[in-house]
């Protein structure tokens, strides 16, 4: 089982959390606020991040993007009041794998955290290798990337979709399909994050961006990785 973060102040949410998750056979580390937040999800000890949007001292959007841009790859699931599609929005563009809306169940939020577990590199024995996909090798257990000059710098996000669509090689994807098997969220806030993805993915990975041969747009549907 994992070892989860949540970073939540309301004290008799965060209570209820851990003792559901315990229960489950998860270890559980508690912090009530922002900064303490963020100091402890810097640790690589944890396989999972519960993150409150509205903490004191500094909120879970900043702490996600500010994990992010540190190269934390931790898994990252946003818990919050709010409902508005735009914060959705914004939560994963800062590089969130998923969001669950207060009020929620346990059983919900207890079956997301295993859908992205599974999808962690760490959860996946096909992640432990280097793999070679146009001109990067790839290793996605350690989420780093190269070409023949050396290191490229990927987002989280880029190594979960490039995984995803390699793990599927062949196949048509949907944009509705990466959204809910790599975000996490089934409902698609707009195509374009997606798409917008892809564009700065096949700059790292093709030869020739604007002629790609190995992530293909397939009109009107989604994308098609071929080897």
């Amino acid at each position: 089982m994992a070892k989860i973060l949540i970073v939540e102040d309301e004290r008799d949410m965060a209570e209820g959390l851990k003792d559901n998750f315990e229960f489950d056979g998860h270890e559980v580390v508690l912090a009530a606020d922002g900064e303490s937040g963020m100091e402890m999800a810097l640790s690589p000890e944890f396989q999972l991040i519960l993150l409150d949007v509205m903490l004191p001292k500094k909120s879970g959007l900043d702490i996600c993007r500010d994990l992010r841009a540190r190269g934390v790859k931790t898994p990252i699931i946003m818990l919050t009041a709010r409902g508005q599609e735009i914060d959705k929005v914004l939560g994963l563009e800062l590089g969130a794998d998923d969001y669950i809306t207060k009020p929620f169940s346990v059983r919900e939020l207890l079956a997301r955290v295993k859908a992205v577990l599974r999808r962690s590199p760490a959860g996946a024995a096909s992640a432990a290798e280097s793999v070679h996909i146009g001109c990067l090798e790839i290793n996605f257990a350690h989420y780093t990337a190269r070409d023949q000059q050396g290191e490229v710098e990927m987002t989280h996000k880029e190594f979960e979709i490039v995984k995803y669509l390699y793990e599927h090689a062949g196949q048509t994807i949907s944009r509705d399909q990466l959204l809910e098997d790599v975000w996490g969220y089934d409902a698609a806030p707009t195509s374009r994050t997606i798409d917008n993805h892809i564009l700065k993915l096949r700059k790292k990975i093709e030869t020739d961006p604007d002629h790609p041969r190995h992530i293909l747009t397939v009109h009107g549907i989604g994308y098609k990785y071929v080897i």
